[in-house]
């Protein structure tokens, strides 16, 4: 179990956060209420979508199954590629950087695979009720993923010079996302901006393998 250790723990801590803070807001808030954290730049909203991160959508029940069947494909190459660093002993920055990556699509694929089966329905008047009488509101691998997180930093409304959106109303940033979709993001971010120093030593290691074999 050497070197399983913390990357284990990080996708346990990160799956159990993501997990209970989306229990709560199911169980604690209808649909599209809201509280302000820090005024109107920072507030928990209670959403739900269909599709990919951020409230992004991949439409229709065939396309939504597709989706979860593909997250779960993509899941399992993502913990192969993790064990299979940590036993050849990659950076371990890069190793916990996959780690955050792997439990964020694990996040968002308990919601898809299992919320429409344990959860009634959340709506705009009630909230929802966990392993209700009646049965969840869909089957396995419909589920909608929870999203609450949500920082409109910058509002106001393009100048009437401005191409396509002229006199619109903008907001930056308009997604409403999750604690799992966070992980992701910031796993992919610390890759790219550390990518040299991650990939340095595993360059080295692959010339030295190549150049012992030609020796032999």
């Amino acid at each position: 179990m050497k070197g399983y250790t913390r990357p284990l723990f990080l996708v346990l801590i990160v799956l159990f956060l993501d997990q209970a803070i989306k229990f709560w807001i199911k169980l604690n808030m209808t649909l599209g209420q809201e509280f302000k954290i820090i005024g109107n730049r920072a507030l928990i909203h209670f959403t739900e979508n269909n599709g990919m991160a951020f409230g992004m959508e991949f439409g229709g029940e065939s396309g939504k199954l597709a989706l979860s069947v593909f997250r779960i494909l993509a899941v399992l190459g993502i913990g192969y590629g993790l064990i299979y660093m940590i036993k050849r002993k990659y950076h371990r920055g890069l190793i916990l950087c996959v780690a955050l990556i792997f439990a964020g699509a694990m996040g968002n694929i308990i919601d898809s695979t299992f919320y429409g089966v344990i959860f009634s329905e959340s709506t705009w008047y009630e909230k929802a009720h966990l392993f209700p009488a009646g049965g969840g509101y869909s089957t396995i691998f419909h589920g909608k993923v929870v999203d609450m997180f949500y920082f409109p930093l910058l509002q106001g409304t393009f100048p009437s010079w401005f191409p396509l959106w002229s006199n619109e109303e903008f907001i930056f940033f308009r997604p409403v996302f999750n604690l799992a979709d966070s992980a992701i993001s910031v796993g992919v971010i610390i890759i790219l901006i550390f990518q040299k120093r991650y990939f340095k030593e595993e360059i080295q290691e692959s010339a030295s393998y190549h150049s012992e074999v030609i020796e032999e």
